[in-house]
């Protein structure tokens, strides 16, 4: 079977990448072909297929008035896109093609293309866009589901949800009714959603008639299921430092409970340098570690060695890799109760859940893993192990997926018949 795999970024940049390498080494290993389709970037791995990658466009860089303007137009339909993977699929004729991120870089208009080829198309829904304008289901930091429930944008337009822009948010707008019209979440076969939560999302939208499923991520080939061997006492954060994750809650937390054991930080992001001011201010500098962007086996050891891990996000996370990799280390962890976050942590068993925005709340959970016994300690690593161990297994997520390959190939083929 040849599958052609989407993502705007063929590199490593977040769970979503994570997931769509993954799950071209896990094809591959079975005897699949895996082909791809991105966007244009130096930071990409090298690709046979990337003489057909879509352009690159920043959103975030210092545009003028008329870059502005022509990024925006490109975010709604993307004509180059279109046409560029409608050539990779003239050449590389593959039997499926499975998107992950596409909103906005590449947009959707490839689902036309590939549907004029009859063939069956697999979505996982990595983030929110699909319902949300702002594809974060925030507005001026707060989470707000009034679009999902009240099956329109004006709440949108009214709150400005996309950066705060009014201009931004009719774009995004635009580009969600322009979708709606076209009915392109219909013409996509199937979706996945990594967590019930999201699930949910798409089901209380409406804006598709076809199969949504929740399939927990899986864990890359050849992930190691095992106790850490040399865990230290302390507790561990890693990921993007951002506000809407949750850091500053925890640093107060951290501050509230006076605790002895350090905090490390691994990571950075745009809320950083607020982060270290806080800190300097609060006389924490000596617990309050910062340790900057980490990857590969420096990341390992510090997961490794951790107690815990700590992820109390102020929005709806999805199913994310930071405490599913902990979890088959066998490292209890503490998170907040929103979005996918508590499907993933069972309170008191692998780890303790915590109300978002609310540093008491946290504080309170941190003070519960410092008074576990070294005995409750290993039956919560345990339980945490075990739990990666039912949840992500890569082959069951193998023979699932492949299944459902199987069975939108033949029904492509019976319709084209």
């Amino acid at each position: 079977m040849k599958i052609l795999l989407v993502n705007k970024y063929h590199y490593i940049k977040g769970g979503s990448e994570t997931y769509h390498f993954g799950l071209a080494k896990l094809l591959e290993s079975h005897g699949h072909e895996v082909i791809y389709f991105s966007m244009a970037d130096e930071k990409n791995y090298p690709c046979e297929q990337e003489k057909y990658f879509v352009n690159n466009v920043d959103f975030n860089g210092h545009l003028s008035a008329f870059a502005k303007l022509k990024a925006g137009f490109h975010a709604l339909y993307c004509f180059d896109a279109k046409k560029k993977i409608s050539k990779l699929i003239e050449d590389e004729k593959p039997d499926i093609v499975h998107i992950n991120l596409a909103h906005r870089h590449i947009t959707l208009s490839i689902v036309d293309a590939i549907k004029k080829y009859n063939i069956p198309i697999v979505f996982t829904a990595h983030d929110l866009n699909c319902v949300c304008p702002s594809h974060t289901m925030l507005s001026n930091g707060k989470v707000c589901d009034r679009c999902v429930v009240e099956h329109s944008y004006k709440p949108a337009l009214q709150q400005k949800c996309v950066k705060n822009s009014g201009m931004q948010t009719m774009l995004g707008v635009v580009e969600a009714k322009n979708y709606e019209r076209l009915h392109t979440y219909d013409k996509i076969d199937f979706y996945i959603c990594p967590s019930d939560f999201y699930r949910r999302q798409f089901e209380i939208s409406e804006i598709t008639k076809s199969p949504v499923v929740h399939w927990v991520n899986f864990l890359p080939l050849g992930t190691e299921y095992k106790m850490s061997e040399n865990t230290k006492d302390y507790f561990l954060f890693f990921g993007r430092l951002s506000v809407e994750k949750g850091i500053m809650s925890l640093v107060k937390a951290y501050e509230l409970g006076g605790f002895e054991n350090p905090l490390y930080l691994v990571g950075d992001g745009p809320l950083r340098e607020e982060l270290e001011d806080y800190v300097k201010t609060h006389n924490l500098s000596e617990k309050v570690i910062f340790t900057g962007f980490q990857s590969g086996d420096s990341l390992k050891k510090y997961v490794s060695e951790a107690k815990c891990v700590i992820l109390p996000s102020e929005w709806y996370e999805n199913g994310p890799y930071s405490i599913l990799e902990a979890l088959a280390s066998g490292k209890p962890a503490i998170v907040s109760n929103y979005g996918g976050l508590p499907e993933i942590v069972e309170d008191g068993v692998s780890g303790f859940i915590c109300e978002p925005n609310n540093p008491e709340s946290l504080c309170e959970c941190l003070k519960k893993m410092n008074a576990l016994s070294p005995d409750d300690y290993k039956k919560m690593s345990c339980a945490a192990l075990e739990k990666a161990k039912r949840d992500c297994d890569c082959e069951k997520y193998y023979e699932k997926l492949i299944k459902c390959y199987e069975q939108l190939i033949k029904k492509a083929k019976e319709k084209k018949q």
